[in-house]
């Protein structure tokens, strides 16, 4: 890892933007394999990282999920709406004190313990952040209100209790196409937890 740091140098970046993050654009010169340097040139937004959990229930054979609107969806064409885990950005937060957080105010159900599964960066080719993603099981005595989300941060959330297999269904109609929700709904079922 170390070694391929090593293929850049002479970074400088022109600050754009920090109207909601950051956005800067960046020259460099990468190493490419062939052994020459090749001045390149890259936009990247920075958001800090990110936590999401997928809330199930082992009894029920449920899972908790968020529908809220998404700009960005909207614009690329889709309705808004995204079918979602429940998420948040650190702001400062350890990845699990962030989910245990986020899980209160977006789906109602007050957590304790989670599972931390994997980490991924999501887009690569743009976006900095890195998302930790979680699993926790809940029951119907978790639920401490009905969610919703913070109005002061424009949150508007729909709370969801969906059978298991319903989830998984929505993944091939196309109804859920947020990539975190999805990564989590197959590792549950990969794992064979529901």
């Amino acid at each position: 890892m170390k070694k391929d740091r090593q293929r850049v140098r002479n970074i400088s970046e022109k600050f754009l933007s920090d109207n909601w993050y950051t956005l800067k654009k960046y020259t460099f010169e990468f190493l490419r394999s062939d052994g020459t340097w090749q001045e390149q040139n890259r936009e990247a937004y920075d958001r800090g990282n990110g936590a999401t959990v997928l809330l199930y229930n082992k009894a029920k054979k449920t899972v908790v999920l968020i529908n809220q609107f998404r700009l960005p969806v909207y614009i690329a064409g889709d309705s808004g709406f995204l079918i979602e885990s429940a998420a948040g950005l650190l702001d400062n937060s350890s990845p699990e004190a962030r989910v245990i957080a986020e899980a209160e105010e977006e789906t109602g159900f007050k957590i304790t313990q989670v599972e931390k599964v994997f980490a991924a960066y999501m887009s690569p080719g743009a976006v900095t952040e890195k998302i930790h993603f979680f699993i926790a099981e809940y029951s119907d005595e978790n639920r401490l209100n009905a969610g919703g989300g913070i109005a002061d941060e424009g949150e508007d959330i729909e709370v969801l209790e969906w059978p298991f297999e319903k989830a998984l269904e929505a993944i091939k109609t196309g109804e859920i196409i947020d990539a975190k929700t999805i990564m989590l709904l197959q590792h549950l079922a990969l794992k064979g937890i529901l």
